[in-house]
């Protein structure tokens, strides 16, 4: 069985019973990051709880002297699903080196790759690469530091940026698959997926354009950002008419980048990043929606059963919740038979409870292999909010990501999310059916007085989930 649970930095974490087997799988995002037995997982327990204290640490599933039985495996594996994701989902414990330094460990271990020197490539926005020397025990941050130890950029821009896995198409087009987040080696993930498919790329890690003025201060700041505009309307994620193509074009040959950047700011979906084109139960069932997500919002290319194209936004301060859900369905074969290992694929779901209109809550649902991405992205943008609400500072914030983990206000750190959501009934019914055009809803249209209201530390949540295998007291 497949579980997700709701949480900030959307780690997937899965769990697969196998006959004779004593071990617990983690998976990322689909991937498997590592195999645990579940004496590691105590030990880590004993090593929290002497750290933090009995009373931070939640409740660990006991040892068994007797063999367990069906039942008692499955409860077993319950436990452990719930317990991970509470530490996972504390402030403190979830964000803490002990933790991530075990699921690096894990994660070297379980790949079998050796502590050793090796050279990494990282792609830049244009496809360049940059090659760096590093230890396959190297975390994301070392390896973010070596990437910017050898372009030059100073140390106080590094927060800006972040590294992203991504797929690269044979057509050359990109799917964004995840950020590399603090409990992974890069090295190892990117080695582990045994694909040339696969690359790490260096990217903005912000939404909000204002502080662009922060990184075309310095020169290799401004490549960068300039390299990334760039790239983005090659591509076709930023909107240009021929007017603005024929002013970029002369911006180009005149070598100004800032003003070819500052003209990039003035288009549509400037900073946004575009997904794989998916499904999606709004305005109907069944829709094929291409989805951008930028500006504080999810924006919605649709097209409706009738080949109608609709467009419209749903704004991050309006979205009460979220979460990610995963679920195993079978491979289209012509046969009705249950999930085999051989014969399944893992279906990911964003869900968002989302205000129409005054005392209006609905739910919208986005059927992706890049939901969790698509998580990532709300849970970050919600970040920038939460600190400009709070008076603070951005560059403070991307420091404290940038030299460990962010630290929440006092305020959202008391979130809790539910300890398990079952995925969606497919079958359920929508609270309200939508007949309206998309286009007609009023989704942009809130004032910032208004929008400022709308966030308060209740009303986000990220994601999660955890697989196991079975029983182990060893």
């Amino acid at each position: 069985h497949l579980f997700c649970l709701p949480n900030r930095d959307e780690t997937e974490w899965m769990e697969k019973r196998e006959r004779g087997s004593s071990a617990y799988n983690i998976h990322v995002n689909g991937v498997l990051h590592c195999r645990v037995r579940y004496s590691q997982l105590l030990g880590l327990h004993e090593q929290i709880k002497k750290e933090y204290g009995s009373n931070v640490v939640p409740a660990f599933p006991p040892k068994k002297i007797f063999t367990l039985t069906p039942a008692e495996v499955e409860q077993r594996r319950e436990q452990l699903e719930k317990y991970m994701q509470a530490v996972r989902q504390d402030p403190l414990l979830g964000t803490s080196e002990m933790f991530n330094s075990f699921l690096r460990k894990a994660q070297q271990e379980t790949q079998q790759i050796p502590t050793e020197e090796v050279a990494l490539d990282i792609c830049l926005s244009n496809g360049q690469k940059v090659t760096v020397n590093i230890l396959t025990s190297d975390q994301t941050e070392d390896v973010l530091e070596a990437v910017a130890t050898k372009l030059d950029l100073p140390d106080d821009l590094v927060g800006y940026f972040s590294l992203f896995l991504v797929r690269e198409g044979v057509d050359g087009s990109l799917t964004f698959v995840r950020k590399l987040q603090e409990f992974e080696l890069p090295y190892v993930s990117i080695t582990s997926l045994r694909s040339s498919e696969f690359h790490i790329v260096l990217r903005k890690s912000y939404w909000d354009m204002s502080y662009d003025g922060d990184v075309m201060d310095n020169r290799v700041g401004l490549n960068l950002l300039y390299t990334q505009t760039v790239s983005d309307i090659e591509r076709g994620w930023i909107l240009v008419n021929k007017d603005q193509h024929r002013q970029l074009k002369s911006l180009q040959e005149k070598g100004s980048k800032k003003e070819f950047i500052h003209l990039g700011q003035t288009l549509k979906y400037y900073g946004y990043i575009k997904f794989d084109p998916c499904i999606t139960d709004f305005p109907e069932k069944g829709c094929q929606v291409i989805v951008s997500a930028g500006n504080n919002e999810l924006n919605f290319h649709v097209k409706l059963p009738n080949e109608q194209m609709k467009e419209g936004s749903f704004k991050v301060t309006r979205m009460r919740c979220w979460r990610v859900t995963s679920s195993q369905v079978p491979v289209a074969n012509g046969t009705t038979n249950p999930c085999s290992s051989a014969k399944c694929e893992v279906k990911l779901e964003l869900a968002f409870e989302y205000l129409m209109s005054k005392d209006r809550l609905q739910w919208v649902t986005i059927t992706s292999q890049q939901a969790i991405m698509m998580s990532i992205c709300l849970q970050s943008m919600v970040d920038e909010l939460m600190v400009k609400k709070s008076g603070g500072s951005i560059k403070k914030m991307l420091r404290k990501r940038h030299n460990g983990s962010i630290q929440r206000p006092d305020s959202q750190q008391t979130v809790k999310s539910p300890p398990l959501l079952d995925s969606p009934d497919p079958n359920r019914e929508q609270i309200v059916k939508l007949s309206t055009k998309l286009s007609s809803v009023s989704l942009r249209g809130i004032s910032a007085s208004n929008s400022a209201n709308d966030i308060s530390a209740n009303d986000f949540h990220g994601n999660y989930a955890f697989e196991g295998i079975g029983d182990d007291d060893l």
